[in-house]
């Protein structure tokens, strides 16, 4: 008695009718290959790269840089810190403000980075994502990305890379992507 054919099985590259190469089991269409997105950043400065696959490195997209002129506390805040009168007596004293200017100005910035990665992910312009980022940026940028492309990233490197020549990033990346 013989067994009705199935689709893909007992062929090399397939599993319970599923193939690994890069036609579908009817061979109709090709499978798009997925496509990983690199993000280097620093708290003033983003650049995505995409990972065109093993030995084909790490093409800088254009649209995707980001820049902002990196300000000291006193070029942000334009008055001197105020002062206060104390509450019991006649002293008086400075005030300082709630929170620093720059830490709340860099992650102003990771949330614009963030939500720009965020609609290219949705427009499905990439499928997974490599984030390399000084500690502080890395800890800016984590909570302000989506559900959908957290679930996207195969590695963080708590690093600052922004100044570093492209062709010195790919051996940053050995043990997370194939470059």
């Amino acid at each position: 008695m013989t067994r009705p054919f199935k689709a893909g099985v007992g062929k090399p590259n397939c599993y319970d009718g599923r193939c690994s190469d890069t036609t579908t089991p009817k061979g109709d269409r090709a499978m798009k290959p997925k496509v990983t997105w690199v993000l280097i950043a620093d708290g003033t400065h983003a650049k995505v790269f995409q990972h065109g696959g093993p030995g084909k490195g790490l093409v800088a997209l254009r649209d995707m840089m980001f820049e902002e002129e990196p300000l000291k506390a006193q070029d942000i805040v334009s008055d001197r810190p105020g002062r206060s009168f104390s509450s019991v007596g006649q002293g008086r004293s400075g005030y300082e403000p709630p929170s620093d200017p720059v830490d709340v100005r860099e992650a102003r910035f990771m949330k614009t980075v963030a939500e720009r990665l965020d609609a290219k992910f949705r427009e499905g312009a990439f499928h997974r994502l490599v984030i390399a980022a000084a500690p502080e940026a890395l800890g800016d940028i984590r909570p302000q990305l989506s559900k959908a492309v957290q679930a996207a990233i195969v590695g963080e490197l708590p690093k600052d890379l922004t100044r570093m020549p492209t062709d010195k990033l790919e051996s940053h990346f050995d043990g997370i992507i194939a470059v």
